[in-house]
């Protein structure tokens, strides 16, 4: 259910289809091997082509289920996982696998910043895997183009020919590996967010942290400014050729004092590895006794390289919203 969405914008299934594609697990041998279609349907909320401003309901079944993989584990916790704190928590667990805690959860967060865009029309938004394990890409490199040729969202070319031999390492090995994404939004204009609640870089922040297996969130240079003189981390400023202000440098993230600068808004998000995987791990079971994990069935080597549309869609997410609240704020310009 995605609320709050406008009236009268265009909007069909054909609109969110494709990043629902860019999402969908199976697309190469470094991703789960489930066969999920992620078809998406709009069951209400639009009319002839048009958003009615009441809430827009999406579908998007599962056709590639296999609940019995998951049946070893029904009663044992997953180190790392959220095994232990659902069944602490709710005193209930559901163990199949495809619940709030599993990376099947991200596709309805992709579809809804499919609708997200449509009301930030304009803005520009795209993501890169800029490290898996230890292996980091070389920015001079980077291509914006090179990120849909290869299987990673890798921006750099010669990385993602290295990355290939990593991941199958990593992968017929039984285990996983983290990863680290950055997203970025271009055309974003001056003045989104607010000063004290509802910061755009708290929302982004606070929607990139909501990703399963997301462990680190950064705006801008982020931690790196902890470590960085003033005259260093100063985003100078200039006039442009028409009198605009221009900034020499995006240290910022492109927000100052939780409001949108202009500049090119930048963040970045630490992907932990994932929990289930074929390498036994020591932990213990629902009855108190210690025991060893070993988790089939079909899990991602690297569930970071799958988090690039679900991260753009969190950010489209959190832009979509400042820019509704700054509309209420000033009001629509003539």
């Amino acid at each position: 259910m995605v609320d709050g969405c406008p009236p009268r914008i265009p909007l069909s299934e054909s609109d969110i289809q494709p990043f629902m594609d860019a999402r969908r697990p199976g697309t190469s041998r470094f991703v789960t091997q489930r066969k999920e279609p992620d078809q998406v349907r709009i069951l209400s909320g639009v009319f002839d082509g048009l958003t009615t401003g009441t809430p827009i309901s999406l579908m998007i079944e599962n056709t590639d289920q296999r609940s019995k993989d998951y049946s070893e584990i029904k009663d044992r916790y997953r180190p790392g996982h959220a095994d232990y704190t659902y069944d602490a928590k709710y005193g209930h667990r559901d163990y199949r696998g495809g619940g709030r805690s599993s990376a099947r959860e991200t596709a309805c967060r992709v579809a809804a910043g499919a609708v997200a865009r449509k009301i930030i029309d304009g803005v520009t938004i795209r993501g890169a895997v800029i490290s898996i394990g230890d292996q980091d890409i070389d920015r001079a490199r980077w291509d914006w183009d090179t990120t849909s040729n290869n299987p990673f969202w890798c921006p750099d070319p010669v990385a993602a020919q290295r990355w290939e031999a990593y991941l199958d390492m990593i992968r017929k090995s039984g285990n996983s590996v983290g990863a680290i994404a950055e997203v970025h939004a271009d055309g974003v204009p001056v003045g989104w967010g607010s000063p004290v609640y509802a910061k755009l870089d708290t929302e982004i922040a606070a929607g990139l942290m909501s990703i399963n297996a997301v462990k680190g969130v950064e705006i801008g240079d982020g931690f790196k400014a902890g470590r960085s003189k003033g005259t260093d981390n100063a985003d100078e400023m200039r006039l442009g050729p028409n009198g605009e202000i221009e900034f020499l440098a995006n240290h910022s993230g492109g927000v100052l004092g939780g409001i949108s600068n202009g500049n090119t808004i930048t963040a970045r998000l630490a992907i932990k590895p994932t929990s289930s995987m074929l390498t036994p791990t020591k932990s213990v079971n629902a009855r108190g006794e210690e025991v060893d994990v070993v988790t089939k069935g079909r899990h991602d080597p690297c569930v970071g390289i799958r988090a690039v549309p679900v991260a753009e869609a969190m950010l489209a997410c959190a832009l979509a919203d400042a820019f509704l609240m700054h509309r209420a704020q000033i009001g629509t310009p003539e």
